[in-house]
């Protein structure tokens, strides 16, 4: 008999409180409260799927069909629309400007992929993810929200790969676990210089990582930090009815740490 979502992490919280010593640090205690912060996001999220069914709610991709799990990160944030809204604007904006190409490396079940191909239904979107159950997610989420014939998926992405799209107008979208370094070589794919790119930033797992791309980029590229603010939305009335805690754990994205992203835009 399969073991309820509770009784997981409570064995996961016996065993992480039973290894810590007699004098934890904070970072020992931290990553309890970290377990069960994730424990009760993942509750929420089965009270919005069982209140409001696997849908976006709000912000830039609200109406969007989504996935009842999420093959990584945080599930309910997605589903309210407010995951990553600091980035919302500038969504917007690349729409606007008319985006022929979207590059999604890292693109996990597909928000992004999905959402940006309904955001930009001009433009063509190529996702990339090394994991196979999340390209599968991605092509489902595609055809659940009739997309697929704008979503190619493919899996590992080499830096000589943007090539491929040089001359066009290409929006670049990384979430790479600190292999943004790997992947985001100028000097190995000179066609970045005209690419406009978001890229979340993980010195989180890879020391340094932020300082280079911005060290790579600068000399072509308007570059923007955004770090990560606090969230307004139209909370739905089940969620403002419970506890403030609550509240702040819907839209926590589970991050280490800060993750700020870059918003880079070709000079001229």
């Amino acid at each position: 008999m399969a073991r309820s979502l509770t009784s997981q992490y409570a064995e996961l919280t016996r065993q992480r409180l039973a290894a810590l010593p007699a004098e934890p640090s904070p970072e020992e205690l931290n990553e309890v409260l970290r377990t069960l912060g994730r424990w009760r996001s993942r509750m929420l999220a089965n009270t919005f799927l069982a209140r409001e069914g696997a849908r976006v709610r709000g912000g830039l991709f609200a109406g969007m069909e989504y996935v009842s799990e999420a093959t990584e990160g945080a599930l309910i944030p997605r589903l309210l629309g407010t995951y990553e809204s600091e980035l919302h604007p500038y969504f917007k904006a690349f729409a606007e400007a008319g985006v022929e190409t979207v590059i999604d490396v890292g693109c996990a079940e597909g928000y992004y992929a999905v959402g940006l191909a309904r955001l930009m239904p001009q433009a063509s979107v190529h996702a990339f993810d090394i994991d196979e159950a999340a390209r599968t997610a991605c092509a489902e989420l595609a055809a659940k929200n009739a997309v697929a014939d704008r979503v190619r998926i493919g899996g590992a992405f080499a830096p000589e790969g943007f090539e491929a799209f040089a001359g066009r107008k290409v929006l670049v979208m990384v979430d790479a676990e600190g292999a943004e370094l790997d992947i985001l070589r100028p000097d190995l794919s000179p066609a970045l210089a005209g690419m406009s790119l978001v890229v979340e930033t993980h010195d989180v797992y890879r020391r340094g990582v932020m300082e280079e791309l911005v060290r790579r980029f600068a000399p072509t590229h308007q570059i923007v930090a955004v770090r990560q603010q606090p969230k307004a939305f139209d909370m739905p009335e089940w969620l403002r009815a419970l506890p403030h805690l609550d509240q702040l754990l819907a839209v926590w994205e589970w991050r280490l740490g800060p993750t700020p992203w870059l918003v880079m835009r070709p000079k001229g």
